[in-house]
């Protein structure tokens, strides 16, 4: 079994930390909408689902995934926050 190492990090550094990647994911949502001309995910989304845009079902994916992983850190933050 492997031990795993703790590290001691205040609240703020760990918020601003989260803060830079859900930066980071929010640009990549923008770049992944740009590249299709939308502007909205989730008018994004469900053209991809109901084929009005072809060959979008990869985009799609991240997309989804990157949501996903937005309100995940986000809702970890959240529980940090009220430590």
């Amino acid at each position: 079994m492997r031990n795993m190492t703790q590290v001691k990090i205040e609240k703020e550094s760990l918020v601003e930390l989260i803060d830079f990647k859900l930066n980071r994911l929010r640009k990549e949502i923008e770049r992944v909408l740009n590249k299709w001309n939308y502007s909205s995910s989730k008018k994004f989304l469900e053209e991809a689902r109901n084929g009005t845009i072809s060959e979008a079902e990869e985009d799609a994916i991240i997309l989804t995934n990157l949501e996903d992983e937005i309100e995940r850190l986000e809702h970890q933050k959240t529980v940090w926050l009220n430590q």
